[in-house]
């Protein structure tokens, strides 16, 4: 009884936030009293904390190894003891090839405590001037609801959650991103929307690669309008020089097209702000059959005509000012909306409505055959990764203000542009005469000015200006700016304006206006954006929703190749500093001086963590990552005069971005096969070497494996690839076993990804936000991303700051979320690093030692040892009808998310616990697994029929369990309450909000927008 009530919050960061979700539960003095004697007793941690404080009786006591480590002392010396091992070293030894462990420490600062990291970082953001920016190109000023900031951005039970595989407890997250959906759908006027992509450049790309998808046939060009923003023409450059895509950039009116082009993009407005009709040009890119992509604005489309009504095909853009910091880049969601005959060739999540096992509607993720998890080097896009918690965050803005506030809101944001134009024209300035919404140009060359000069002047005032060239202005405004600003603005015009006086230009301005490109039709006519005014409500909602969601609030989450890590509070909390979140991407270098500081600190830590010379921060996911490293030895391999080397070779066991990214990057797949312990097959792999010895270009290769384990010819794998002119790419989805005992550099790889969201602690927010930041080798260093509107290199040894080979819209990517991953590692330090690593290997270890008896474990290492996971196998099930699925969706009535499910192997079980989990925590998922076997063993002897087993009924809600009629061969209490911990007082008993959901269903009836209210009213009076 002990062990079940106690042990959730015994140790650790992890353990005390559910103890504090789960206490708001409980109301028992008596309770609570008995609690705090056995505790003040157990002291678990104890030992931790007098090891973890320095020898200095004056060191600071707030140590953050362990709170992050979840096991105590005594918990590991007794999960040591179950795995037949005497100590971590031992264990490792065990476990790690002698080879590739390291000879040298990584030279880390010292750890630092939780309240010294934050003090260094708050004084080193302090650096950066933060202004008020007009800047604009896709960047605006925004007011993010407090009832937002607080009750989604900064909580854990919205950003600690994963991408929602298991639908039934994810229900809540579901929703919102289906009101993303209908959102973007509504506001662009095009029926079927996504959820979400990385950024607005990087969705360009992705419809330009739609575009070729869909036209099919011998086209190879695509037409960029010059008048998009200058970091999407950088981006769609990369994409397209990468994949042989011939880019032709001009003015789109007087350009020829044509049956070579497969598509043409617009802005609309334009980068410049004008807002023309574009109907006529929609014709002549239809006329030579390509397709049209319209970059957008949701806000402005609230006012316009949106592009679905001027015949656009497929509108994308960023939906970052609907609440969401501008974050020197990101992160921000980005969406794309299409007509429905387009839909299954458009990437990216899109959740759709489908029913439960009962007939009652459910949502899920819809369409997961077009994604890389599936079709691999067939999928759509390698997009894995997205922004699913900033899409939430627009989402969530606008159920708040709902279309009445959207449009009170874009009318000011008008106002306040065309009462600045007015000001500036009254006084002489040549102000650009085409309609705009909320940017113009100015002209100031008649005024003996400089664009330069304005902008110094703008910025002496805490002002930034766009400078678009020599003599012209950009001036762009948002929600966030007041009048003060304009008057702050104006005079580095040299205009003496007045708060009195603008409120006089403003009064006598008429309503805004724009003809016949004025929006008539209604948008966000759904009841969700129409009923929640109050902050009561909007509180309630959002409360609601977050709890339908398993998080790690509630459990450990066990995703295998997932890292599901603590996400410590210290960690987060500078993502909303003022300097850190309202930052533009391209304000002058001289304001930007502390995020400079620490992306340099962090990637410097990064360098010598994985072996390499110099590392970027610029992917905004793992998968952009894998491309942006496969791009680096393409280029690498050009500049050597090798460009014709094509083929990636990549074992059967991959990724699914794997290949997906390599076929993005222009390169043959070639698969290599593995052997029955799940190494690689190095006799295929050397005859595949062998026979495409002039063309190979690289290999892709997990490590540890994606099975799970330490593979001993991994130097002889890396030395072979070398010895015939290729390069070795090494996948960072499994660093966490890696860090502070060997690295990808010292193993012998050229490139390494390292996904910023598992190994290093930016949470997964439930689908995105990540950061995929490469290491390289000192050869490939100069071929790091560059950016052509911020020139830029990544940081370290050999880098050569370039214009060119964006692969993110900002040339720091999302660069708010770095500081979290700063944070983490300068709180550990190297021993710290070191402790969690081989904690994730014990845990891990501990886990299939209680396991091995129940469940056949796959692919072990040579001494029975796995890495920081490992795969159970349900195939032997099968036959008495169980599956893996059953499995993962009776966990959710233990109150736990299931394991990844059928990958690296179908029908088996890979688990992950991660460092972070507590010994109990550990023992309530084995003990579940384990009453689990019992009841699979249940329906195997025919004690019960797998139709009538709790397994393949479950998960069972409580509307369920609570009927008046109950129908199962089995209790209420197996149903639901089928553990002793489920029946303390001291926990939170997580509810799946629904059956299990109809897959099937949901594909062959898609529906991605909200549905009426009505459906959900007649199940219940049914």
């Amino acid at each position: 009884f002990d062990h079940y009530l106690f042990g959730r919050f015994a140790g650790g960061e992890a353990g005390a936030v559910r103890h504090s979700f789960a206490n708001m539960a409980s109301s028992s003095s008596r309770f609570l009293a008995s609690s705090s004697r056995i505790l003040a007793r157990r002291q678990p941690n104890a030992a931790l904390l007098r090891a973890s404080r320095s020898s200095s009786a004056l060191a600071p006591t707030d140590t953050f190894d362990h709170r992050h480590n979840g096991p105590s002392d005594k918990e590991v010396q007794e999960m040591l003891a179950a795995v037949n091992v005497s100590s971590l070293d031992a264990l490792i030894d065990t476990t790690v090839p002698p080879p590739i462990r390291l000879d040298d420490k990584l030279s880390l600062e010292p750890a630092m405590s939780e309240s010294q990291a934050l003090s260094t970082l708050k004084t080193m953001m302090s650096k950066n001037e933060v202004k008020k920016s007009f800047i604009g190109m896709g960047y605006s000023e925004t007011i993010t609801p407090a009832v937002i900031l607080r009750n989604m951005l900064e909580n854990p039970g919205w950003y600690t959650a994963y991408t929602p595989y298991q639908a039934e407890i994810s229900q809540g997250r579901l929703e919102m991103l289906l009101n993303y959906q209908t959102m973007v759908s509504d506001i662009t006027g095009l029926p079927m929307a996504n959820a979400s992509l990385l950024d607005e450049a990087t969705a360009a790309a992705e419809a330009m690669s739609m575009s070729f998808a869909l036209t099919k046939g011998k086209r190879n060009k695509f037409f960029v309008d010059s008048k998009i923003h200058p970091q999407t023409r950088g981006l769609i450059e990369t994409r397209a020089g990468a994949s042989g895509v011939e880019v032709v950039v001009g003015d789109l009116a007087s350009a020829e097209l044509d049956q070579g082009f497969a598509g043409a993009i617009v802005q609309y407005p334009d980068t410049y702000g004008s807002v023309e009709d574009l109907s006529a040009l929609v014709d002549k890119v239809h006329g030579v059959g390509a397709l049209v992509v319209a970059a957008t604005d949701l806000l402005a489309c609230t006012q316009l005509k949106p592009p679905g009504e001027w015949g656009a095909d497929i509108a994308i853009g960023s939906s970052q000012r609907f609440g969401v910091p501008m974050g020197f880049g990101g992160p921000h969601a980005a969406f794309m909306a299409t007509s429905d005959k387009y839909a299954r060739r458009m990437p990216g999540r899109i959740i759709g409505v489908t029913i439960d096992s009962r007939g009652k509607p459910a949502l899920r993720m819809a369409m997961q055959t077009r994604e890389q998890h599936i079709r691999r080097d067939k999928a759509t896009s390698n997009i894995c990764t997205a922004q699913a918690l900033l899409a939430n965050m627009a989402a969530a803005y606008g159920v708040y203000h709902g279309p009445a506030g959207l449009d009170a809101i874009a009318q000011r944001v008008h106002m306040l542009a065309a009462t600045t134009a007015a000001s500036l024209k009254d006084s002489g300035f040549a102000v650009s005469t085409a309609p705009f919404f909320d940017t113009f140009t100015v002209d100031v060359s008649s005024k003996g000015l400089t664009a330069q000069a304005v902008q110094d002047a703008a910025a002496a005032a805490g002002c930034n200006v766009r400078v678009v060239n020599e003599s012209t202005v950009g001036l762009s405004f948002g929600e966030a700016h007041i009048t003060e600003d304009l008057v702050a603005l104006l005079s580095a015009f040299g205009v003496d304006a007045t708060t009195e006086g603008l409120e006089s230009i403003a009064a006598a301005s008429p309503s805004p206006g724009f003809g016949a490109l004025a929006r008539k039709s209604d948008y966000m006519t759904h009841p969700i954006f129409n009923s929640m005014r109050s902050e009561s409500q909007m509180l309630r909602f959002l409360h609601r929703l977050e709890t339908k969601d398993l998080s790690l609030n509630h459990s450990m989450i066990s995703l295998g190749s997932c890292t599901m890590k603590l996400n410590a509070t210290a960690e987060m909390i500078p993502v909303t500093w003022d300097e850190v979140a309202n930052m533009h991407p391209f304000a002058p270098e001289s304001q930007t001086k502390g995020y400079m500081e620490m992306i340099d600190s962090l990637n410097d830590d990064l360098a010598k963590i994985t072996g390499f010379a110099a590392v970027s921060a610029q992917p905004n996911s793992g998968a952009q990552g894998e491309f942006t490293g496969l791009l680096c030895i393409k280029k690498y391999l050009e500049a050597k005069g090798e460009g014709h080397r094509n083929i990636c070779l990549i074992p059967v066991s991959a990724h699914g971005t794997n290949p997906a990214s390599a076929v993005m990057a222009g390169l043959k797949v070639v698969t290599v096969q593995t052997l029955p312990n799940g190494d690689i097959d190095f006799d295929d792999l050397k005859a595949k070497v062998e026979k495409h010895s002039n063309d190979l270009a690289a290999l892709m290769v997990t490590y540890p494996s994606t099975y799970g384990v330490f593979e001993e010819g991994i130097v002889d794998i890396c030395n072979i690839i070398h010895e015939h002119g290729g390069q070795v790419y090494m996948d960072g989805a499994n660093m966490n076993a890696q860090v502070a005992l060997t690295s990808p550099g010292f193993i012998g790889a050229d490139v390494c990804h390292l996904n910023l969201h598992k190994t290093f602690c930016i949470p997964h927010g439930g689908g995105g936000p990540g950061v995929g930041s490469i290491g390289v080798a000192a050869h490939l260093a100069p071929h790091l991303p560059g950016h052509n509107v911020v020139a830029c290199s990544g940081e370290g040894a050999n880098v050569v700051s370039k214009d060119e080979g964006a692969i993110a819209a900002a040339p720091f990517g999302s660069a708010a979320i770095l500081p979290i991953s700063w944070m983490y590692i300068k709180m550990l330090g190297e021993p710290g690093l070191l402790r969690a690593t081989q904690l994730a290997i014990l845990n891990a270890n501990y886990m299939a030692k209680r396991l091995e008896d129940q469940y056949s474990i796959l692919f072990r290492g040579p001494t029975g040892m796995c890495a920081h996971e490992f795969i159970l196998d349900m195939r032997p099930f099968k036959e008495f009808g169980v599956t893996e699925e059953d499995v993962c969706k009776r966990l959710q009535d233990y109150g736990f998310h299931g394991p990844t499910q059928s990958w690296p192997v179908s029908g088996t079980l890979m688990v992950e616990p991660t460092e972070s989990e507590d010994k109990a925590e550990l023992d309530r998922f084995v003990d579940a697994l384990l009453m689990i076997r019992q009841e699979i063993d249940d329906v195997a002897s025919g004690r019960v029929s797998y139709a009538d087993s709790p397994i393949h009924n479950a998960p069972h809600t409580m509307d369920m369990v609570a009927s008046e009629n109950w129908d199962r061969p089995y209790s209420r209490e197996v149903a639901a309450f089928p553990a002793p911990w489920l029946k303390n007082a001291s926990t939170t008993k997580m509810w799946p909000t629904c059956g299990r959901v109809d897959n099937v269903y949901g594909d062959r009836n898609l529906v991605c927008t909200c549905p009426p209210l009505s459906a959900y009213e007649e199940d219940v009076v049914a």
